[in-house]
């Protein structure tokens, strides 16, 4: 399949899939219509309600009547027209509910190789837990962690650089901060939010393992 990453405001990616006609969190629009280049749009995914993952949706609508924007539905889109639900497929694609960060939050997995899980998972991270709480995020987590290794994750900002520096405080690492995507199968390796069963990691932090290092390491994140 073949990805476009769109650079937006400071770090985030909208991602255009040229083959189907999608783009996938559009923060705003003008970065999403200068790569377009003229090229048809028939649809809007969007992984949660977040201002910086919808602000262009409806300038984009404007800019293509007809416009098919889908989300969750469980918090307010401006211009939402069709609601995504988990298990749902369509165009080979297959909606995750990953809640955690938010209630409405939504992982897009294409079997033959690629993942979108918007602010779920970062690089060697994930995503601050405003609406969810931590078994909710490690449960979803872990659904991610199960896809197979190979599977391209194509997150929602880059924040690799501060991530890679929080993750060498208890792990050492040779892995550099690179932009979108990463595996996930380098993800399983490094990103310490996916190890938290690991008995060695959670002695580190105090804990025991499974959800309570995962609270452990996020309040840690959250203060670094």
């Amino acid at each position: 399949m073949n990805v476009v990453a769109i650079p937006c405001l400071i770090d985030n990616y909208a991602y255009w899939l040229p083959e189907l006609g999608v783009v996938i969190d559009p923060s705003e629009a003008g970065p999403v219509l200068d790569r377009l280049d003229g090229a048809s749009l028939t649809a809007v995914w969007c992984t949660h309600h977040h201002w910086d993952h919808v602000g262009g949706v409806v300038e984009l609508a404007s800019c293509f009547p007809g416009l098919k924007v889908c989300g969750s539905g469980r918090r307010p889109i401006e211009g939402l027209t069709h609601t995504f639900a988990d298990g749902d497929e369509l165009d080979g694609m297959r909606i995750m509910a990953v809640p955690g960060h938010t209630l409405d939050a939504l992982a897009f997995y294409f079997p033959e190789g690629e993942v979108f899980v918007g602010d779920t998972m970062f690089a060697m991270g994930c995503g601050r837990l405003f609406e969810g709480d931590a078994e909710m995020m490690y449960t979803s987590l872990a659904r991610l962690a199960a896809l197979p290794a190979a599977t391209r994750a194509w997150f929602g900002h880059d924040y690799a650089a501060k991530n890679l520096a929080f993750t060498k405080t208890l792990l050492t690492t040779d892995r550099q901060p690179l932009p979108p995507p990463a595996t996930m199968g380098l993800e399983v390796q490094t990103n310490l939010f996916l190890r938290c069963d690991d008995a060695h990691l959670a002695a580190m932090v105090g804990s025991v393992p499974g959800v309570a290092t995962f609270a452990a390491l996020r309040r840690r994140r959250d203060q670094f």
